[in-house]
């Protein structure tokens, strides 16, 4: 006999089957097995009263740091998947700057085992796309892929020239493989910390310019259209890289992209003071390209990423260019992204489509709250509030930009393929 988990007087917001309604939503065996109304057969097992909750589908980041293996200073996945869960995500997308480099299939399959013994958010690894990140040499990225990796990326790390980013493509899209590019030109990032601009120079500190970003999107851009590889750019930051996205897309590129929430929520002016947590790369740059941003999420033109990069407190205590960057963004991840609704910068749907429908297209996963669906889903209680503390952080990370803050907005319980792990 088939036995229900119940979820009561729900508001079911999901962008994906255009639905937001209050109704009940029957789960039996990880699966949506009924939305609105009892199935035929079978008993209810447990019941949720969720009555003033949304239940939404389950948040999908496209690129956060773990730190294991290799810097268990900074947190293990168990700890960052832990996290996770704490801010909605059921599937988190790890880049593969560990050590060793995620560029074997053995460091593939050890992530993967750790994150299944874990039991929190799914860990989806990106592959290397180049030996030991170098830049030089391509890495076995159908080996990866075959061992679980679902796209390969260099976590903005260089590579070499135009020709290995051409080579890295033909290989990719001769097995269809996904390449999750960053747009960064390091000679003309330099040893910039910030964004180039008013700021940085009454500040006196080296900036790193838009173009840095442009000029590596046009290159990369151009690559994609020529080989016809699956591309995604993760993480662009200002608006010229917008419009340029936007045009390609229009002369009929096959791209998608994302830009982190620190993006969204904050700007070059936040690091007056020399604040090192907002040392982060790509760095946090103008009013008008947050704004520019911002559009795009709206319109569905871009994801939301965490970049979520957990570190001990002796790697922000330095001096500002000389701070490790990154944020430690898991915990708490959706009721924070959700001041931009209370803003009026976003909508709630918009906001979900780019943490999950979005992330869910690009990745090939069916993430919605349909029956038939497995059920990743979270419950939210858009009345509660959090207090964030460092005894609240699951995060081995303490660099989060909203300790110490109260954020409206609670999750309540997170579900991956039927399992309730919150």
């Amino acid at each position: 006999m088939m036995r229900y988990l119940h979820i009561e007087n729900a508001r079911v917001i999901d962008p994906h089957s255009q639905t937001d309604t209050v109704t009940d939503v029957f789960v039996a065996n990880g699966i949506i097995q009924a939305i609105g109304h009892r199935p035929a057969a079978g008993e209810i097992e447990t019941s949720i009263n969720a009555s003033g909750q949304w239940l939404i589908p389950g948040l999908i980041d496209l690129g956060g740091h773990l730190p294991e293996p290799g810097y268990s200073q900074k947190g293990s996945i168990a700890s960052e998947t832990r996290a996770a869960i704490n801010g909605g995500f059921t599937h988190i997308c790890s880049l593969p700057n560990t050590k060793p480099v995620a560029d074997t299939s053995a460091v593939i399959k050890l992530i993967l085992d750790k994150a299944a013994t874990a039991g929190n958010a799914k860990v989806l690894p990106l592959g290397a796309m180049t030996q030991g990140l170098a830049g030089e040499q391509l890495a076995s990225m159908y080996t990866l892929f075959e061992a679980g990796a679902v796209a390969m990326s260099n976590a903005r790390q260089p590579i070499r020239d135009s020709y290995v980013v051409r080579r890295l493509m033909e290989y990719a899209a001769t097995y269809d493989i996904p390449l999750f590019l960053s747009a960064n030109d390091l000679s003309l990032a330099a040893d910039g910390c910030m964004h180039e601009g008013p700021v940085a120079t009454r500040m006196g500190l080296p900036g790193i310019p838009a173009t840095a970003e442009t000029i590596a999107l046009a290159q990369l851009l151009l690559l994609i259209e020529q080989t016809g590889v699956r591309a995604h750019i993760s993480q662009i930051s200002c608006r010229r890289s917008v419009s340029m996205l936007r045009q390609a897309r229009e002369s009929g590129i096959n791209v998608t992209a994302d830009t982190p929430l620190a993006n969204l929520l904050y700007t070059e002016d936040a690091v007056t003071g020399y604040n090192s947590l907002y040392n982060v790369q790509p760095p946090l740059r103008s009013e008008r390209d947050r704004q520019a941003l911002l559009e795009a999420v709206a319109s569905g033109e871009l994801a939301i990423s965490s970049n979520h990069h957990p570190h001990e407190l002796s790697a922000k205590k330095a001096p500002f260019s000389d701070a490790e960057s990154g944020m430690s963004q898991y915990d708490h991840f959706f009721s924070h992204a959700l001041t931009l609704v209370h803003k009026d910068e976003l909508s709630v749907d918009a906001l979900l489509r780019a943490t999950s429908t979005l992330p869910a297209h690009i990745l090939g996963i069916n993430q919605t709250l349909i029956e038939g669906s497995d059920f990743n889903a979270v419950l939210f209680d858009p009345e509660g509030d959090t207090l964030i503390t460092a005894s609240t952080l699951t995060s081995r990370g303490h660099n989060h930009p909203a300790l110490g803050k109260t954020l409206k907005g609670r999750i309540s319980r997170v579900f991956v393929e039927g399992q309730q792990l919150l």
